[in-house]
């Protein structure tokens, strides 16, 4: 069951429910009612947020690239793509998906970046192919209206010696779930995933992300924080899986988000599964508040106490953002993390 097989047949019984335990969370089905037609055509507005770290662009508007709902990218040397996921629409529904391909010894930036206004339906489907020796870093901001609905998957396979980085910025939506599924082989390959959600009134958003290690000797690194306010409801589901014969994985995962009202609301499901025996694994997961003794301390200095919650929670989701190597694309993340939290100059 998925929303683009719902696109697809019309068929509102293929949509994931409550009754699913992976989208007990996300429910679509209790939330559409019946499948809107398709948008019209859009012209998209130059620019985009990373538009100025510069590499080749593909836009999908209204989920049509040059006419066609599939487009394909291969790297050629140090190759940067910026990749645009454009809506306007109203009451409408569209679908996209795109194939990436990181031949061996590339490596290829991916500034993905999904820009909307309205309300519609969104279903985009990747798939990413890393294949040995080549380095993909994947940084996804995800700026979608209020009303929205938006369900991203992208599956990712990695060859031995590959590594694959990635870090998604989202504020939410109606209903939005980023999907991240790698296929570890193991071997000398190496996966970072981090995340990034900051929500406020009654957005939505669940990031979900598998990792299945197939063969020995893989590591897998991936840290997420979030903060959720007002009414908002923040979801994490992290799944490690470490098949039989996969001894030497090393792999670590972490949650951790910050609550700043009553009614907000955070999920999260960290799960490690492990089948083979020489393993080193582990996960955390911690949802509070925002330290108040901190917050005393900044106050007895005269900052005032709004400036110091807003300090503080910065500070609290910047670990993450610090970790992005490309420093064009940090500056982006960390702007970005301003505008949210109201910090920015």
């Amino acid at each position: 069951m998925s929303l683009a097989t719902a696109l697809k047949t019309g068929d509102l019984a293929q949509l994931p429910s409550r009754r699913d335990e992976d989208w007990r969370w996300t429910d679509l089905r209790g939330l559409i009612r019946a499948i809107p037609s398709a948008s019209g055509p859009l012209t998209p507005t130059p620019g985009g947020p990373f538009a100025a770290l510069g590499g080749e662009e593909i836009v999908f508007a209204n989920g049509l690239s040059g006419g066609r709902e599939g487009a394909l990218f291969t790297a050629e040397g140090d190759a940067t793509l910026r990749l645009r996921f454009c809506s306007d629409a109203r009451g409408t529904r569209h679908a996209s998906t795109m194939v990436i391909n990181a031949p061996g010894g590339e490596r290829l930036t991916l500034l993905e970046s999904y820009e909307g206004r309205g309300d519609y339906l969104a279903d985009v489907d990747l798939s990413i192919e890393v294949e040995s020796g080549s380095h993909v870093t994947r940084i996804v901001l995800v700026d979608e209206p209020a009303e929205s609905v938006l369900v991203s998957t992208s599956h990712v396979r990695l060859q031995p010696g590959a590594s694959f980085d990635q870090i998604v910025l989202s504020s939410g939506g109606r209903r939005q779930r980023i999907e991240t599924r790698v296929a570890h082989p193991g071997q000398g390959a190496s996966v970072r995933l981090d995340s990034v959600y900051i929500l406020a009134d009654q957005r939505h958003a669940d990031l979900t992300t598998v990792v299945t290690h197939a063969g020995r000797d893989g590591t897998t690194s991936q840290l997420t924080k979030g903060v959720v306010r007002d009414q908002a409801r923040g979801v994490f589901q992290g799944r490690i899986v470490v098949e039989k014969g996969a001894d030497g994985t090393e792999a670590r995962m972490g949650h951790h988000a910050l609550i700043l009202s009553d009614r907000a609301e955070v999920d999260a499901k960290p799960e490690l599964l492990i089948f083979a025996d020489d393993v080193q694994c582990a996960h955390g997961n911690t949802i509070g508040a925002l330290d108040e003794a901190a917050i005393f301390y900044a106050r007895q200095r005269g900052m005032p106490e709004s400036v110091a919650r807003a300090m503080l929670t910065e500070a609290f989701v910047g670990e993450v953002v610090d970790r992005i190597e490309h420093e064009g694309a940090r500056d982006i993340a960390r702007a970005w993390v301003s505008a949210q939290l109201g910090t920015a100059k």
